[in-house]
C-alpha cells in the first residue's frame, strides 16, 4: 500500500473522489503543515495555525497507479489559485503534496511538470516535507457519501467529480 498526503481546498471535495476510486483502501481527512498541535476544525477555519486541509490517501499501487492518483488531484481543484478554492480562502486551502522521502517528492514534481499542460496559468502547488498529520473530527471523515444532499455538496463537490469522471471514468467506481 502507497499513501499520499495531499491539499486541494476543502479536504471534503479531495475525500468524495478518492472514496470512490478504485484501488483506494482509504482515505482519512486531517491537518497538517502547521505549527499548532491537535487543531481543531474552527482553530484551522481561523487561518492562523499554519495547517492546511488535507487527505491521507492509502492505494494498492497494482491496482491504481501513483501517477494517476496524483493526475486526479490536478483535475479535481485548481492548482493555480493560491491558498484558495473557489469561495474556500485560506491559507488552509492551499494545494499542497507532503512528501515522506526524496523519491516522493520526486514523483510529486513529475506530476506537476507533467499536469502543467492542462492549466494556462502557472500552478502553484506547495511540496513540502510530512511533519505530524492530526486526524480531523469524526463528522468530516467521509462526508459527501454520508451527506450528498446538503448544499455545498451539490454546488462545489458534484462538479469536480463530474470533471474527474470525465478524464478518470475508467478508475472510478460505478
Amino acid at each position: 500500500m502507497t499513501t499520499f498526503v495531499l491539499g486541494g481546498g476543502c479536504f471534503w471535495c479531495l475525500d468524495a473522489v478518492y472514496q470512490m476510486t478504485k484501488g483506494v483502501e482509504s482515505v482519512v481527512s486531517g491537518y497538517t503543515g502547521g505549527a499548532l498541535p491537535n487543531p481543531s476544525y474552527e482553530q484551522i477555519c481561523s487561518g492562523m495555525t499554519g495547517h492546511a486541509e488535507v487527505v491521507s490517501v492509502t492505494f494498492d499501487e497494482s491496482v491504481i497507479p501513483a501517477d494517476v492518483i496524483l493526475d486526479m488531484f490536478f483535475v479535481q481543484h485548481d492548482p493555480t489559485t493560491l491558498n484558495r478554492q473557489g469561495y474556500d480562502v485560506g491559507t488552509q486551502y492551499r494545494s499542497v503534496m507532503y512528501y515522506r522521502t526524496a523519491e516522493e517528492e520526486a514523483l510529486f514534481r513529475a506530476a506537476i511538470a507533467r499536469n502543467q499542460q492542462l492549466w494556462a496559468d502557472p500552478i502553484v502547488t506547495e511540496v513540502s516535507p510530512l511533519g505530524v498529520i492530526y486526524e480531523a473530527e469524526d463528522y468530516h471523515q467521509d462526508f459527501y457519501a454520508q451527506r450528498p444532499e446538503v448544499g455545498y455538496c451539490q454546488v462545489i463537490i458534484n462538479p469536480k467529480i463530474a470533471k474527474v469522471r470525465k478524464h478518470y471514468a475508467a478508475w472510478l467506481a460505478a
